[in-house]
């Protein structure tokens, strides 16, 4: 399992480097950022979906503690929906990951306080090594032609499912354009039902995980505008 987390990139997409502050809808980020988790988990092997639910697939810790403990949970309690686990992971997540992404040294935590008495807290980016090598994955699936690898179609799909796509430094039109291009990856990735799973560019497995975490993600935010 990466050392990077698919949580983290998330989130530092929808942060402004320079402000600090998020972008975009919080719980559409705050959704993503749980499914992500979960897409690293199947990614690594750790869970499946099965009849309808996110189940454990091996027990072995990962070696990233958030992981670690969803892949604890998930294990010990009875077998959930995706939407479930969505809403189950989604509080506090953000706190968790903003925390560590502070003690790592790749953003600084700016506590302001507004009307005298309400901290309010920003978090600059310090580090930028992480982001611009996510951010330079993403610019080669969206450009490129050839298939991009597991991990980089499930971040794409997360960014077009939580409707990240002005984050991408995009405006007008190309944002558009980035939303065709993201649901054409989804697609051959076989997370949208445009290709069947033996066509599909990744494992069936993790395949069947993010297709579901996908339409749990679409269902929960609504029509798009």
């Amino acid at each position: 399992m990466t050392s990077v987390a698919l949580a983290e990139e998330l989130l530092l997409l929808a942060y402004d480097d320079e402000s600090g502050k998020a972008t975009g809808s919080r719980i559409g980020l705050d959704l993503g950022m749980a499914a992500a988790v979960l897409v690293d988990l199947a990614l690594a092997g750790r869970i499946a979906y099965s009849d309808g639910s996110i189940v454990a697939a091996d027990p072995t810790p990962t070696g990233q503690p958030i992981a670690d403990e969803v892949l604890a949970r998930i294990v010990a309690d009875t077998p959930h929906t995706p939407a479930s686990w969505l809403q189950r992971l989604r509080h506090g997540l953000r706190g968790r990951i903003l925390a560590d992404l502070v003690a790592r040294g790749v953003v600084r935590d700016v506590d302001e306080t507004a009307l005298g008495f309400i901290h309010v807290h920003r978090y600059p980016l310090v580090d930028p090594t992480l982001e611009a090598e996510c951010r330079s994955r993403l610019a080669s699936a969206l450009t490129g032609d050839a298939a991009p690898d597991e991990r980089t179609a499930a971040l794409a799909t997360l960014v077009a499912g939580v409707r990240m796509e002005p984050t991408l430094g995009l405006t007008g039109p190309a944002v558009e354009e980035a939303h065709q291009r993201l649901e054409q990856i989804a697609g051959g990735a076989g997370f949208s039902g445009t290709v069947s799973l033996e066509e599909s560019t990744v494992r069936p497995s993790v395949a069947l995980v993010i297709a579901a975490l996908s339409r749990a993600i679409d269902a929960a935010l609504g029509a798009r505008a």
